[in-house]
Protein backbone atom coordinates (compact mmCIF):
# COMPACT_ATOMS: atom_id res chain seq x y z
CA UNK A 1 0.00 0.00 0.00
CA UNK A 2 3.01 2.64 0.88
CA UNK A 3 6.19 2.12 -1.53
CA UNK A 4 9.21 4.47 -0.23
CA UNK A 5 12.01 5.54 -1.76
CA UNK A 6 15.00 6.82 -0.19
CA UNK A 7 17.94 8.93 -1.35
CA UNK A 8 20.78 10.93 -0.03
CA UNK A 9 23.12 8.44 1.27
CA UNK A 10 26.76 8.38 0.63
CA UNK A 11 30.63 8.81 2.08
CA UNK A 12 31.24 11.67 4.27
CA UNK A 13 33.90 12.57 6.55
CA UNK A 14 33.61 12.57 10.32
CA UNK A 15 32.46 15.96 11.19
CA UNK A 16 30.51 16.31 8.26
CA UNK A 17 26.29 16.41 7.49
CA UNK A 18 23.91 14.37 4.89
CA UNK A 19 20.34 14.46 4.26
CA UNK A 20 18.36 11.61 3.44
CA UNK A 21 15.03 11.96 2.07
CA UNK A 22 12.37 9.40 2.04
CA UNK A 23 9.90 9.62 -0.58
CA UNK A 24 6.48 7.67 0.05
CA UNK A 25 3.53 6.66 -2.62
CA UNK A 26 0.40 6.02 -1.48
CA UNK A 27 -2.07 7.18 0.63
CA UNK A 28 -0.94 8.92 3.91
CA UNK A 29 -3.13 9.19 7.40
CA UNK A 30 -2.60 11.41 10.22
CA UNK A 31 -2.20 8.32 12.31
CA UNK A 32 0.71 7.00 10.47
CA UNK A 33 4.18 7.67 11.94
CA UNK A 34 7.50 7.85 9.60
CA UNK A 35 10.61 6.44 10.72
CA UNK A 36 14.74 6.24 10.48
CA UNK A 37 16.22 2.70 11.32
CA UNK A 38 19.87 1.96 11.10
CA UNK A 39 21.82 -1.56 10.13
CA UNK A 40 25.18 -1.81 11.00
CA UNK A 41 27.85 -5.19 9.54
CA UNK A 42 27.00 -7.66 12.47
CA UNK A 43 24.45 -5.61 14.56
CA UNK A 44 20.82 -5.61 14.80
CA UNK A 45 17.98 -2.95 13.04
CA UNK A 46 18.05 0.08 15.44
CA UNK A 47 16.04 3.02 15.87
CA UNK A 48 17.12 6.42 14.68
CA UNK A 49 14.09 9.29 15.16
CA UNK A 50 10.59 9.36 14.12
CA UNK A 51 7.93 11.62 13.94
CA UNK A 52 4.06 11.16 13.10
CA UNK A 53 2.58 12.12 9.93
CA UNK A 54 -0.74 13.91 11.88
CA UNK A 55 1.33 16.33 14.24
CA UNK A 56 4.86 15.89 13.36
CA UNK A 57 5.63 14.72 17.11
CA UNK A 58 9.78 14.13 17.26
CA UNK A 59 11.76 11.41 19.23
CA UNK A 60 15.08 10.25 18.75
CA UNK A 61 17.15 7.70 20.09
CA UNK A 62 20.16 9.15 22.91
CA UNK A 63 22.82 8.14 20.19
CA UNK A 64 22.02 11.13 17.32
CA UNK A 65 20.19 13.52 20.25
CA UNK A 66 20.94 16.98 19.36
CA UNK A 67 22.91 15.70 16.21
CA UNK A 68 20.11 14.72 14.07
CA UNK A 69 16.93 15.95 13.03
CA UNK A 70 13.77 14.28 11.46
CA UNK A 71 11.13 16.56 9.47
CA UNK A 72 8.71 15.76 7.00
CA UNK A 73 6.43 17.93 4.04
CA UNK A 74 3.26 16.37 3.73
CA UNK A 75 2.93 17.80 0.67
CA UNK A 76 5.21 16.38 -0.43
CA UNK A 77 4.64 13.16 1.39
CA UNK A 78 8.32 12.65 2.18
CA UNK A 79 9.98 12.54 5.18
CA UNK A 80 13.82 13.75 5.91
CA UNK A 81 16.85 12.86 8.20
CA UNK A 82 19.62 15.60 9.02
CA UNK A 83 22.59 14.19 10.22
CA UNK A 84 25.09 16.72 11.69
CA UNK A 85 28.58 15.89 13.50
CA UNK A 86 28.57 12.23 12.17
CA UNK A 87 30.69 9.91 13.97
CA UNK A 88 32.37 6.42 12.47
CA UNK A 89 30.09 4.77 14.44
CA UNK A 90 26.66 6.13 12.39
CA UNK A 91 27.86 3.80 9.41
CA UNK A 92 25.28 1.69 8.05
CA UNK A 93 22.52 1.07 6.24
CA UNK A 94 19.83 3.65 6.61
CA UNK A 95 15.89 2.69 6.22
CA UNK A 96 12.94 5.06 5.92
CA UNK A 97 9.73 2.89 7.52
CA UNK A 98 6.32 3.63 7.75
CA UNK A 99 4.27 2.63 10.99
CA UNK A 100 0.27 2.02 10.95
CA UNK A 101 -0.07 3.71 14.14
CA UNK A 102 1.72 6.37 16.68
CA UNK A 103 5.03 5.81 17.64
CA UNK A 104 7.05 2.89 17.80
CA UNK A 105 10.32 2.68 18.59
CA UNK A 106 11.24 -1.47 17.39
CA UNK A 107 11.73 -2.05 14.02
CA UNK A 108 9.35 -5.20 13.72
CA UNK A 109 6.25 -2.55 14.67
CA UNK A 110 6.66 -0.78 11.57
CA UNK A 111 4.70 -1.95 8.48
CA UNK A 112 6.50 -0.89 5.64
CA UNK A 113 9.99 -0.46 4.30
CA UNK A 114 12.56 1.50 2.24
CA UNK A 115 15.34 -0.27 -0.18
CA UNK A 116 17.74 1.16 2.36
CA UNK A 117 20.63 3.66 1.65
CA UNK A 118 24.02 3.36 2.50
CA UNK A 119 25.94 5.68 5.08
CA UNK A 120 30.02 5.42 5.41
CA UNK A 121 30.91 7.85 8.02
CA UNK A 122 35.28 8.00 7.92
CA UNK A 123 37.69 9.06 10.38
Amino acid sequence: QVQLVESGGGLVQAGGSLRLSCAASGRTFSSYTMGWFRQAPGKEREFVARITWGGGTTYYADSVKGRFTISRDNAKNTVYLQMNSLKPEDTAVYYCAVRIGRYGSSWYEYDYWGQGTQVTVSS
